[in-house]
């Protein structure tokens, strides 16, 4: 089983328009619903890819009910989510189809008590007895301390489970000096952390800074992998036009399920650029497109960085 984490679970609205026009009336041409938050997207994935995935975190309210009842008909995916009192929050991503570009509109999240957290918390636990991985995955809701992943990181440790990072702030600054075996920021969450805007310096950077190996997502130009055994990079054979919203959670499903396959570094790489490629021609936030995915997969272009790690 593959344990994702997702504390800031979210409803992801999609609205797709031929054209958006700012300060005026918009009418949208197609809505979609689907459970989201970064972690729920993971677990969705890995479980396409026939892995057994458990989803926990937090929903509350009545957009946590109807992310859960949605949750619920992917039987694939098993909810382990803690119930809160306040409400999860929505994103919306409003779709230009003219352009192929997107708008996100993130809400910040229910206010978590410490009863609650107490509560996550051992679910947490008992849930990592079964893990054969854990992605620990996105922002924190109010009242969630800012060392939270990196506690999560320890309990793991502890446990004997490799554990993903995939958030940015102070939570991955705080989360890298707990050791996890892989972090997965993005380029700008990268930089942010480490004030270089060169991937191959700033992921050598961050790798100091605790985490066994960095994936960076570099968006048309694929993904980084800094490691202990050597740096490469792959990226997709030509520019993929779409949604990006949930590319970098595929890509995290890709990277977690060739680490529980053992699969050589350059392989988890091809998967999870082709899998990340085939989300933005999804359409809905939060899948892939099996077609693409199946496409890409023989073409994705993995270069061997001749530089130690």
């Amino acid at each position: 089983m593959i344990l994702t984490v997702t504390l800031n679970a979210a409803l992801d609205i999609t609205y797709r328009l031929p054209r958006l026009h700012a300060h005026t009336t918009n009418r949208v041409a197609e809505v979609t619903e689907r459970p989201g938050g970064k972690g729920l997207n993971v677990a969705r994935v890995l479980a396409a890819l026939g892995h057994r995935a458990i989803a926990t975190g937090f929903a509350g309210g009545g957009t946590g009910e109807a992310l859960r009842a949605l949750l619920a008909q992917e039987s694939d995916v098993t909810d382990a989510l803690v119930p809160v009192g306040g409400a999860t929050r929505r994103t919306i991503a409003v779709v230009d189809e003219t352009t192929g570009d997107t708008t996100q509109l993130n809400e910040p999240g229910p206010m978590v008590s410490p009863a609650e957290w107490d509560a996550f918390l051992g679910t947490y636990r008992e849930l990592l007895g079964e893990a054969r991985a854990v992605a620990l995955c996105g922002s924190l809701p109010p009242g969630v301390p800012v060392d939270v992943y990196a506690r999560l990181t320890r309990a793991a440790r502890t446990a004997g489970v490799p554990v993903l990072l995939d958030t940015s702030g102070e939570p991955l600054r705080r989360g890298l000096a707990a050791r996890p075996d892989l972090a997965k920021p993005n380029a700008e969450e990268l930089a942010a952390l480490t004030g270089s805007t060169e991937p191959l310096r700033a992921a050598r950077d961050a790798r100091r800074r605790g985490a066994h190996t960095v994936a960076a997502s570099l968006g048309a130009k694929g993904i980084l992998a800094v490691t202990a055994d050597g740096i490469w990079q792959a990226a997709p054979p030509w520019p993929i036009a779409g949604n990006p919203t949930g590319a970098g959670d595929s890509a995290v499903a890709g990277l977690l399920s060739g680490l529980v396959e053992d699969l050589p570094w350059p392989d988890r790489l091809i998967r999870a650029v082709a899998l990340s490629a085939a989300t933005v021609r999804a359409a809905a936030a939060g899948e892939f497109d099996p077609g693409t995915y199946e496409e890409l997969l023989p073409r994705v272009v993995v270069t061997d960085h001749p530089t130690a790690a």
